[in-house]
């Protein structure tokens, strides 16, 4: 039914079609990009006096020069007994940030009682690093086999880093816990696929390169391994200014290469916006009509008016505009041609 010639009321049997759940994967970073590459890799000076002790919020672009600059995610160093950092069991100076953020981690993700990770080669190791996505980045969750990171370290040349992905092409059934869905870290590349996870553990000592949790968005590493694979120079020693956070990001911004997708889980509706061939012909643009006479500029449309649809609005019934659809070119609409155009709400 038309109204006033401008709006028109939905037949929710026939336009509306509600709850199309789909899973969707896009880019991970700002502005749904796939990739960080040599240049988009930086941290914030002003941290280091706060929480730079903890961990280190590593930005696409300079928080120095971008007021506008995002955390994509964060960096960290955790340790059992608080090595790597400054303090001691019972002292009253100090903070033993590592024994903080190992503790955080193990908390989170593993059951009680449990205060080492196991990795593949049923090898555990008393420290690691660990990379967090920022939730605004990850939403609602990291897409497995659709990441992969390269470290650099002082023992590998210019362009041969260590290349890092997880291996859910290769596992059918994950391993579920309190951190959900866990799946291993091996060496290899997406466009090559996995390494064998059982060789790579027990060929290095420490066990495999460490765990990855898509539903949290973390990536804990193997510090034992990673340290022997790439020469990160990681300081175990007690009661020391932490500088392990910092060697890792100048791992990770060395190898500069992050490629990561998220996916999530959208519920869809669709709306079916008919406009007959007696509907909509005519526009509120002053070029339609004259301003003296308000007769219509070209003579042509007295019997045969045509306009262009570029924009669709969704309106409320107290005609407040709840959405707009912008098509991608404009459609002819006369009294010889009808229209019929799909908006896709997204929630």
């Amino acid at each position: 039914m038309a109204l006033a010639g401008a709006f028109k009321l939905f037949d929710q049997e026939n336009d509306v079609v509600s709850n199309i759940k789909a899973t969707v994967s896009s880019g991970i970073w700002s502005s749904g990009a796939n990739t960080l590459t040599a240049g988009m890799f930086f941290t914030q000076s002003a941290q280091s006096s706060s929480t730079g002790n903890y961990f280190f919020d590593i930005y696409k672009t300079s928080p120095a020069t971008d007021s506008e600059a995002e955390i994509q995610f964060s960096l960290a160093y955790g340790h059992l007994h608080g090595s790597g950092s400054k303090g001691t069991v019972g002292a009253a100076t100090g903070n033993r940030a590592s024994a903080a953020i190992h503790a955080q981690i193990v908390n989170l993700v593993l059951p009680p009682n449990t205060d080492r990770f196991t990795y593949a080669g049923s090898q555990t190791s008393k420290h690691f690093f660990v990379i967090s996505l920022k939730r605004a980045r990850m939403r609602e969750k990291m897409d497995p086999g659709n990441w992969e990171l390269h470290l650099s370290g002082s023992n590998k040349k210019v362009g041969d880093n260590i290349r890092l992905i997880d291996d859910s092409g290769a596992t059918t059934n994950p391993e579920s816990g309190i951190g959900g869905r866990v799946f291993n870290v091996v060496s290899g590349s997406i466009s090559t696929g996995t390494a064998d996870i059982n060789t790579a553990a027990t060929a290095n000592p420490g066990g495999g390169f460490g765990l990855f949790y898509p539903d949290l968005g973390l990536i804990v590493l193997n510090a034992d391994i990673v340290n022997a694979s790439a020469s990160i120079s990681v300081n175990e020693s007690s009661n020391v200014i932490n500088t392990n956070t910092l060697e890792f990001f100048k791992s990770v911004k060395g190898g500069a290469y992050f490629q990561a997708r998220r996916e999530e889980k959208l519920s869809s509706t669709h709306y079916f916006v008919r406009a007959g061939n007696k509907e909509f012909n005519f526009s509120n643009n002053p070029t339609f009509f004259t301003s003296s006479t308000g007769d219509f500029t070209q003579p042509t449309f007295f019997k045969d008016p045509k306009v262009y649809i570029t924009t669709v609005g969704l309106y409320n019934n107290s005609n407040e505009l709840l959405a707009v659809a912008k098509l991608s070119q404009p459609v002819l609409k006369s009294f010889s041609r009808e229209a019929l155009i799909k908006v896709k709400l997204d929630f």
